[in-house]
């Protein structure tokens, strides 16, 4: 993304219910939470799934009083464009990045005249060549989730956005089920995508919980992404899987704190650290006294705290010198003593 910070997106995704007030109220939360963008689905449902299509079952398991179809369930969540032209300004009011989730030709169309600044491609069409051609050809930067594929299908993928214009491009590692368990989470997947494209990497996050993108932001995510949603026990496919408000801010300050721990990479004291190294290191000192002229032994030295004076780690080019003047007992040697 091109960002010294973690880009953090509330993902809000189909939590508004098709409520357009209760997508304003997701919008809010995810500004208080201190998000950098928050990101919804826009489609056409009859385009996007056929209407003999069974729910997954995640939802099944999220929603089992429904008893209704893919095509039911998603046309109950779906916003129009207009209501989407409503989103995209109250975020522009509210200073959030207005970001959605394509899964039509048509939508795709219909989100870079609205001004996405990113595409975001879900998982689910990374092996869909066509819809992939149609975004590249917007000309914008591209954030791909590849939930359920192999790497050989990210690489067939980024080879379809290369090929038909798309130039940057951000690869989010992700487990695509609704909680997605800890241990399938996997996170070391996504340092191989990025030693494997030398791409920019990130993580879209469904477990339980804030660790595992905390985590994935101490190994170098430069995008998280995590559902939002007002209440966990609203009725919807994706409500139990997402954080509450709360939450949310929790996870993106400790993210926050995680970026700030990272530092360049070179090892040396940290400022903090400079006025401690007194206390905490050793010096070299006389454990008897040494007369002028003398040669410095081995028995004639310790090391002991404070670190003033001369470090231990020069005990050997200490040993064998003479002693410029008298040195008591117990004194702390400096190289003017020398």
């Amino acid at each position: 993304m091109g960002n010294q910070n973690v880009f953090i997106i509330a993902e809000a995704g189909i939590n508004h219910n098709g409520d357009l007030q209760l997508a304003r109220k997701l919008v809010d939360a995810a500004v208080e939470a201190g998000a950098d963008a928050v990101k919804f689905q826009t489609f056409k449902a009859e385009e996007v799934v056929t209407p003999g299509a069974e729910r997954a079952q995640y939802q099944k398991d999220n929603m089992p009083e429904k008893d209704e179809s893919q095509l039911e369930m998603i046309k109950r969540l779906e916003l129009s464009y207009a209501q989407f032209r409503e989103l995209y300004a109250y975020c522009r009011q509210k200073g959030i990045i207005f970001l959605s989730s394509p899964f039509d030709q048509e939508s795709i169309d219909f989100l870079a005249e609205l001004g996405v600044p990113y595409f975001k491609i879900p998982s689910g069409e990374i092996t869909n060549y066509p819809f992939l051609r149609r975004i590249a050809g917007k000309k914008r930067p591209v954030i791909l989730s590849t939930g359920m594929a192999t790497l050989g299908e990210v690489e067939g993928a980024l080879q379809v956005l290369r090929e038909a214009g798309a130039k940057d491009i951000t690869l989010l590692h992700c487990t695509t089920n609704y909680p997605a368990l800890p241990e399938e989470v996997n996170l070391r997947a996504m340092l191989t995508m990025k030693q494997a494209f030398a791409l920019p990497v990130g993580y879209s996050d469904h477990t339980m919980g804030i660790a595992v993108p905390i985590a994935a932001a101490a190994l170098g995510a430069e995008v998280i992404e995590k559902h939002l949603t007002l209440d966990r026990n609203l009725p919807g496919p994706d409500h139990r899987s997402s954080l509450e408000p709360g939450e949310f801010k929790e996870m993106v300050a400790a993210i926050r704190q995680v970026e700030k721990s990272l530092g360049d990479g070179i090892k040396r004291p940290a400022p903090g650290e400079l006025a401690v190294m007194p206390a905490a290191r050793r010096s070299l000192v006389a454990t008897r006294d040494i007369a002028a002229g003398e040669i410095i032994t081995e028995s004639c030295l310790t090391a002991k705290r404070p670190g003033t004076g001369i470090p231990p780690n020069f005990w050997d080019v200490v040993v064998g010198r003479q002693a410029r003047r008298d040195i008591a007992s117990g004194s702390i040697l400096s190289w003017d003593m020398i």
